[in-house]
């Protein structure tokens, strides 16, 4: 059977929900702890960085306890659905459950379109370090209305990865892709 974007994400999404649940909490604090690391090694210079996180689905890598932490000392924004893409807002509390079960902070009139650092949920990755998704194309569209890429760092859960490639050109690249058992740095770029 030949690999196709379509039936790799099947197979990654399965991969997820088969994961073992006893050691989540295991996992989630050894990926927090890499994030948390090199988001540090990155800051040389301990600028106030940008940085886009995401709030997690039950099935996505949890980096709640990483939000917290670099937003004390960081500004940190969270996706806001807008049509077929999103804008960033600033994390704020209370947060709202909204489409797709994603939950939210307040829209803001900022204009905000320059960070320094993205952190995306992938389902997989392809050969290309290309993210594959769960079909809907929000990322893409919103990584190709920035004018600077910033530094993008994937993470997962559970590592699912091919070495074939099977992403189209608009799909994101990242830079680093980090599970709790492993760093894998983009060689490509």
């Amino acid at each position: 059977m030949i690999l196709t974007k379509s039936s790799f994400r099947t197979k990654c999404i399965k991969k997820m929900k088969k994961a073992d649940k006893h050691n989540r909490i295991y996992k989630t604090a050894m990926l927090n702890g890499k994030l948390l690391e090199t988001i540090l090694h990155l800051n040389k210079t301990n600028k106030r960085l940008k940085i886009l996180f995401y709030y997690p689905l039950e099935n996505e890598a949890n980096v709640v306890k990483s939000l917290k932490v670099l937003r004390k000392n960081h500004e940190v924004y969270i996706p806001f659905m807008e049509g077929s893409s999103f804008k960033m807002v600033p994390f704020r509390l209370p947060l709202h459950k909204k489409k797709f079960g994603i939950l939210e902070a307040g829209n803001t009139t900022k204009n905000i379109n320059k960070i320094d650092i993205a952190i995306v949920p992938v389902v997989g990755v392809d050969g290309n370090f290309q993210r594959v998704g769960y079909g809907k194309g929000m990322y893409d569209r919103f990584f190709e209305k920035l004018k600077v890429k910033p530094y993008t760092i994937f993470v997962q859960e559970e590592l699912c990865s091919t070495h074939q490639t099977l992403c189209d050109a608009h799909d994101i690249t990242c830079d680093l892709l980090i599970t709790p058992t492993k760093m894998i740095k983009n060689r490509l770029l």
